[in-house]
């Protein structure tokens, strides 16, 4: 029986990149998930009043205010906040936990596509400053080539390939990149000379797409009314850890009164799922995360603390 195609699209940069790290991802890495379910209600009310009472220019994102809460998480739980180093063959492994919060999240385009955009330093930003500098982000990124960019990480990436001895594999690539019809098309000549020398306080550089310590990924934001959570989650080689926030739901959940008794109300819960390696991660190692998050969710006041 003959089909009917709709449509045939060959992968670009943006895809390849994609498909490179999830594959290896799940080829090479022990997953471990665990759905996390807190009742933000106090939380959100109270970001709610909060940004009420700023000017729409200082007003800031619930998803901002989420970063800022996460990030406290991993200081509370360092070692989430790690690369991992291991060797199938000889059983020899090194993970490094990092002071610097670099977190990887995944911005959409005007186009309709999403690319990963490297958060640098938010465990030393407050919510004032994480919304500045995502605000900034996206201005350097609506003046940038984004196939270029992405191709300077992909070239990087496909050196290292080579330095590690894997000649075959980086070949390979190259051939995938700039042979046949998911060949990718970057600027030349004096067209490359000038975008690049664009300083990158006008666009994205390198910097901004490397790989973070962490990454972070909102899919409540494409869908404020969905009522899912998401349970499998690639986490990025080579980082230990994965986090994604669903959407706000609002559930039965059960709640103490004034004089201790229990009963049942409705409260908001933001699905959390937490995905780590196994080989540098024990479940243990992921508790002070959650309890600070749960200690914050608890004493929502704090929120007005990490604003200027």
């Amino acid at each position: 029986m003959k089909l009917n195609v709709t449509n045939v699209e060959y992968f670009g940069i943006q895809r390849k990149m994609v498909a490179a790290m999830t594959s290896e991802s799940w080829y090479n890495i022990p997953h471990v998930s665990f759905v996390y379910e807190p009742d933000i209600s106090g939380f959100f009310e109270e970001y709610k009043k909060l940004n009420a009472e700023k000017s729409e220019e200082d007003k800031f994102t619930f998803n901002t205010a989420m970063l800022k809460v996460i990030t406290e998480g991993l200081k509370a739980a360092p070692q989430m906040n790690a690369h991992i180093k291991y060797n199938p063959h000889t059983i020899r492994g090194k993970i490094t936990t990092y002071e610097n919060i670099n977190i990887s999240m995944t911005m959409i385009l005007t186009n309709g596509e999403m690319m990963t955009i490297n958060l640098h330093d938010f465990h030393n930003k407050n919510i004032t400053e994480m919304t500045k500098y995502i605000k900034d982000v996206r201005r350097r990124m609506e003046q940038s080539n984004l196939n270029e960019a992405m191709y300077t990480v992909s070239f990087n990436r496909t050196v290292n390939t080579i330095k590690q001895g894997r000649v075959k594999e980086a070949v390979l690539r190259i051939f995938g990149a700039k042979v046949g019809k998911c060949k990718i098309d970057t600027l030349k000549g004096k067209e490359k000379k000038a975008y690049h020398a664009i300083p990158e306080t006008e666009r994205l550089g390198d910097k901004d797409i490397e790989q973070g310590t962490i990454t972070i990924s909102n899919v409540g934001s494409l869908d404020l009314s969905q009522r899912g959570e998401t349970t499998l989650l690639e986490i990025i080689p080579p980082q230990v850890c994965a986090i994604c926030m669903g959407a706000a739901q609002d559930r039965a959940v059960v709640k103490t009164d004034e004089k201790g008794e229990k009963y049942v109300g409705i409260g908001k819960i933001l699905p959390i799922t937490i995905a780590f390696d196994h080989r540098a991660l024990d479940f243990q190692d992921v508790v002070p995360f959650t309890r600070k998050l749960d200690e914050i969710f608890k004493h929502p006041q704090i929120i007005r603390e990490w604003v200027d």
